[in-house]
């Protein structure tokens, strides 16, 4: 069996695109000679977007990329071409056809919508969820992968120690553990040439002297040369509820300034692998200082002179490293004197966390003004008219590069049972993103988020490459592929739970008490109920699942009605019995995780249903 054409001087993505073209050809013609195909990248791209032209007959061919990671993406976009499905990070849910040599012939070109096309880790993760995360990236479309802090150790502890699931062991997992895990997670990043984001959190932490790697309490009192550092509120200079990762600066002390500046200087130097390096604040809001040289200038002003600092100092390096910098919290409010100096250094991230995903950005009644700030007592905004009013804002003052950084698969779509609402809400999203004046759109969102399936990931990706997809149609080709002649009947029942479900009322927002929300419930139980003849159908007399997919509709549709009781229990001001069905579905997945750890992140959606939802667990019962 002939193996592909490729320069001799391909590079590790090359190569490993070669790779990947040829395994699963060879698994789609196992009886063939498979034609030559060479790999190559453009000399002179005419775009910096990832584009590639498929040029095959029967013969052979070229896959041509604008750059490394355009072949790559070039490569799975064929093979989408010929019939794979790539509909999960898991190897078990990729649909792989038979094909015979007639059906190699494809002649077309593609360029991607957006320049920013990626998802950041959340959750609690295995290593080798993350790399599956990392190999299903181009497979479906994106560009980009984010590791936050300077070490991803808390995403990594939370599985290993197995936070909130009494009924698995935890298991010894350090700081150094991580660090040599991100280096593995880095070589598959560079491999495929995906797109490095890091850091964001932790600078603050790292700038009072704290090793800042979470988002937990730090014992250790504050060093007395470092006090001064520490933004002043009611009069005291402390550790923001002990954690410094959330605690705030004294961004007019010029020690501080500079000690802050030093660090990300030094990290950039001794990281130059790192693609986009993310500068962010305190992750809380209403704790800056107060002191009296603070109090006469606002935090984002502050901001961009930290940022103009940081700029400064790369430049003397003669780094070229971008950097991201935040709208979020009291950094959604514009600077009044500041501007940044160098703008082509930086990257406008827009986080619009507080809105809704009932609905899709509105473009329409946008405010023509913002909330007058007030310092330690701001309200964040929850419609979105009012967080695209800020966006609005900052984009008067500065036209960089930017991308919208959002949270659909963070904690919204655990209120949407089906998944299906929330990847038509990703896709109407993704469509505005040139109205907005955005290059893009990041994910904020747990890895394990497949359950009943990944559909949602699935039409991000898609659409993030080709903004001009269809929902409906995407959605169809997904079901299709995991379902067979059943996808219909599936998509029924999804859209029938997404319908009824809402992500704003699992996501505490709202009154708890609430009859409408609870008559909902009652009708997802039935649904759920009804649904069961169709799943035993495609289970065998053995107990063996038509395929993963059934396998995993048959569990879904478990946990819903555990979760789906417990809520509706709370919707009827009925709290005591809520807490009696949440207890039960935490029963039933934590069991059950190590068998479906890849597809429900229990850690999350356990935090997620105790910090949101409104269930009246104390920490002891957790």
């Amino acid at each position: 069996m002939e193996k592909k054409i490729i320069n001799d001087s391909s590079s590790e993505t090359i190569l490993f695109a070669a790779e990947e073209l040829n395994t699963y050809l060879s698994r789609m013609l196992p009886n063939s000679i498979l034609p030559a195909i060479q790999l190559n990248t453009e000399e002179n791209p005419l775009s910096q977007l990832d584009h590639f032209s498929v040029q095959i007959t029967k013969e052979g061919g070229t896959i041509t990329g604008g750059n490394e990671r355009s072949v790559l993406l070039g490569v799975y976009d064929y093979l989408h071409y010929l019939g794979c499905r790539f509909l999960s990070p898991e190897k078990c849910c990729e649909i792989i056809p038979q094909i015979d040599l007639d059906s190699l012939p494809a002649s077309y070109q593609k360029q991607a919508s957006f320049y920013h096309r990626g998802v950041c880790i959340e959750g609690a993760d295995s290593l080798e969820n993350i790399l599956a995360f990392i190999d299903w990236l181009p497979k479906v479309g994106y560009n980009s992968f984010f590791l936050q802090f300077k070490i991803p150790y808390t995403f990594l502890a939370r599985w290993y120690h197995h936070e909130r699931n009494p009924f698995l062991t935890p298991e010894n997992y350090e700081v150094k553990d991580a660090a040599t895990d991100m280096d593995i997670l880095e070589a598959a990043l560079k491999k495929r040439s995906l797109l490095l984001h890091k850091v964001g959190h932790g600078w603050t932490g790292e700038t009072l002297g704290y090793e800042t790697v979470a988002w937990q309490p730090d014992g250790k009192p504050i060093k007395p040369e470092k006090q001064p550092f520490v933004a002043e509120i009611h009069g005291a200079r402390e550790l923001y509820m002990g954690i410094p990762a959330n605690t705030n600066l004294c961004y007019q002390n010029t020690d501080a300034v500079d000690t802050f500046a030093s660090l990300v200087t030094d990290y950039a130097k001794n990281n130059p692998n790192v693609d986009y390096l993310h500068i962010w604040l305190a992750d809380e809001y209403n704790n800056i200082c107060e002191c009296k040289d603070c109090i006469q200038t606002t935090l984002s002003d502050q901001y961009v002179h930290l940022l103009n600092e940081i700029d400064r100092r790369l430049t003397a390096e003669k780094l070229d490293t971008k950097l991201v910098f935040l709208l979020y919290q009291e950094l959604l409010w514009p600077p009044i004197k500041e501007r940044l100096t160098n703008p082509e250094r930086f990257v406008l991230m827009f986080a619009p966390i507080s809105r809704t995903f009932e609905s899709s950005y509105h473009l329409n009644e946008i405010p023509q003004e913002i909330p007058a700030y007030q310092r330690n007592h701001i309200t964040l905004p929850t419609n979105l008219q009012e967080n695209l009013a800020f966006l609005r804002g900052w984009q008067q003052l500065f036209l960089g590069d930017s991308f919208v950084y959002d949270y659909p698969l963070g904690r919204a779509h655990y209120g949407d049972f089906g998944y299906i609402h929330i990847a038509r809400i990703i896709s109407s999203d993704i469509k505005k993103l040139n109205q907005l004046g955005l290059n893009g759109y990041i994910s904020c969102q747990e890895l394990r988020a497949s359950l009943p399936n990944a559909l949602p990931n699935y039409v991000m990706g898609y659409t993030l490459f080709d903004q001009e997809s269809d929902a409906e149609e995407l959605i169809d080709e997904y079901f299709t592929a995991a379902y067979g002649t059943s996808s219909k009947e599936v998509k029924k029942y999804l859209s029938e739970l997404s319908n009824l479900s809402s992500c704003d009322y699992l996501n505490g927002k709202g009154t708890r008490s609430n009859p409408f929300m609870a008559e909902r419930l009652k009708t997802i139980l039935h649904c759920c109920e009804a649904f069961l003849p169709v799943l035993k159908c495609h289970c065998s007399s053995l107990g063996k699942w038509e395929n993963q997919f059934w396998n995993l509709l048959h569990y879904h549709n478990t946990y819903i009605t555990f979760l789906a009781q417990a809520m509706y229990y709370l919707a009827s001001d009925e709290n005591e019995k809520s807490v009696i069905y949440w207890k039960k579905m935490r029963e039933f997945i934590c069991q059950n995780e190590l068998n479906y750890q890849p597809y429900l992140d229990v850690y999350r959606i356990l935090e997620v249903t105790t910090k949101y939802t409104g269930f009246s667990i104390s920490d002891t019962e957790i």
